[in-house]
């Protein structure tokens, strides 16, 4: 009685839910407490340069980043803020708050396009744009500003709607963001004194171009070789901030490296797309084979633990509902599959299901804030095959008779060795059991199938 109860549908549900919560908990210092900061100013020596380093797409976590860096080197009356960069882009809503707190920023913002072959695509324009000082290394580009917004939606050129109404809600909403990027754009050029033409052309056009044109058009103010060069090039420059105009003394200064601290280079890790897919699969699996196999444990904790982390790192990113509700639907098709005879039609269908939500999960024209094809494909192969025969052949072997044990014996037939009336002797396979007949007598050499077993004694009843 006691393992039935255990093994009830209430009582699984509320072991899940009880380890739900305490994985919800226990992992919430880990999201919600900020870490103290390893930048202590009184220790800073006069004229210190804060430097930041920014290589990849631009998404919160990089935005909490930039700005945490901004207020310690504000706290800490830093000369100013160096922000080295190499982005293919990001985030619209992440670019726009950067970009709203170097232009209202009391330190002067230096931002150096590097190392050589750097870029700064999408996103990347408008903080290079937002700073006091916009640098770059020889052999970097600028340019290619296409609006990305946190959902991803109807930015993509070329994507079709079911009917003319949609296309037409897609149209509307991509002049809407495009137009709104382009006023940014402008802004910000004109408060920097750069060309604000260039600037609407790199988001209208998502034109790009290299440094020395960026030179020559005036989207930037200098070219640097290094960056000691550039230190050295802007030393004694004027530049125009909150407070007034200050002027840069970068020569000697101190140059103070701000690393990311443990949560930041965490959650910048768990923003990865290709991460956060793996997770959520891994989080799927672990379930699925908790529900399979009751009082596992291990795979149940390590799936809540997943899902969580990978819904989070889904915050971080243009998450597509569309895509993951296809992911879904792919695995309740092959969970099916094993219930229901469908000829392989629900396997087909899941199998489709996984591949379309796994592409449009992140909808993007970044790669950097996709899933790599190399990662998509042998997951959903690895998905596929996991349910249609790891899972079928437990549930089959779940649903198979019973082999030993005193279940076992139930339905196994045998021959009367010593008459049964009502109890006797029967040979089962090589052994002899006692037995007692249901409907007695039975004669010796009968044929008799077993109905139960109690101890080292059976009931059986004679073959019809």
């Amino acid at each position: 009685m006691n393992s039935i109860r255990l093994r009830s549908p209430l009582f699984r549900a509320l072991r899940a839910l009880v380890l739900i919560t305490g994985v919800f908990f226990l992992s919430l210092p880990l999201f919600s407490q900020p870490d103290s900061s390893t930048f202590e100013p009184e220790k800073r020596r006069p004229g210190t340069i804060l430097k930041v380093t920014i290589d990849g797409a631009i998404q919160p976590v990089v935005m909490d980043y930039l700005l945490s860096a901004l207020e310690e080197a504000d706290d800490s009356n830093a000369e100013a803020l160096l922000v080295c960069m190499d982005t293919p882009g990001g985030l619209m809503e992440s670019s726009r708050g950067i970009t709203k707190a170097f232009l209202n920023s009391d330190v002067p913002v230096i931002v150096y396009v590097s190392p050589h072959g750097a870029r700064a695509g999408s996103a990347g324009v408008f903080i290079t744009m937002a700073a006091h000082v916009a640098a770059m290394a020889p052999g970097t580009n600028i340019g290619a500003a296409t609006p990305v917004t946190m959902d991803g939606g109807g930015l993509l050129p070329g994507k079709e709607a079911d009917s003319t109404k949609a296309r037409g809600n897609d149209e509307a909403m991509r002049a809407k963001v495009t137009n709104d990027a382009i006023a940014q754009a402008r802004a910000i050029a004109e408060q920097r004194g750069r060309n604000a033409d260039w600037a609407e052309k790199a988001v209208r056009e998502a034109a790009s171009i290299t440094a020395t044109e960026a030179l020559e058009l005036n989207v930037i103010d200098l070219i640097a070789e290094t960056e000691d060069e550039l230190l050295l090039l802007i030393d004694g420059r004027e530049v125009e901030t909150v407070k007034g105009v200050h002027v840069l003394r970068t020569a000697d200064a101190y140059i103070q490296h701000r690393e990311m601290n443990w949560r930041e280079d965490f959650l910048n890790t768990l923003a990865n797309p290709n991460l956060a897919y793996l997770l959520m699969m891994l989080g799927f699996f672990g379930l699925m084979f908790e529900l399979y196999h009751p009082n596992a444990i291990i795979p149940g904790v390590v799936g809540v633990l997943s899902l969580i982390l990978a819904f989070f790192a889904m915050q971080t990113l243009p998450l597509n509902w569309a895509g993951l509700m296809l992911i879904i639907v792919g695995i309740a098709m092959l969970i099916l599959e094993i219930k229901v005879t469908s000829y392989g039609f629900l396997s087909i269908g899941g199998a489709a299901g996984l591949l379309l939500g796994s592409i449009m999960l992140f909808d993007t024209a970044i790669p950097a804030l996709r899933v790599s094809w190399a990662v998509i494909i042998p997951t959903v192969m690895v998905t596929v095959l996991f349910f249609v025969f790891a899972v079928g052949m437990g549930v089959r072997a779940q649903k198979r008779k019973v082999q030993t044990g005193s279940e076992g014996l139930v339905g196994e037939t045998g021959t009367v060795y010593i008459e049964l009336n009502p109890t006797g002797k029967v040979q089962i396979g090589g052994e002899f059991w006692e037995a007692t007949a249901e409907a007695p007598p039975i004669a010796k050499g009968e044929q008799v199938i077993v109905t139960s077993q109690d101890r080292l004694k059976v009931t059986v009843k004679r073959m019809s």
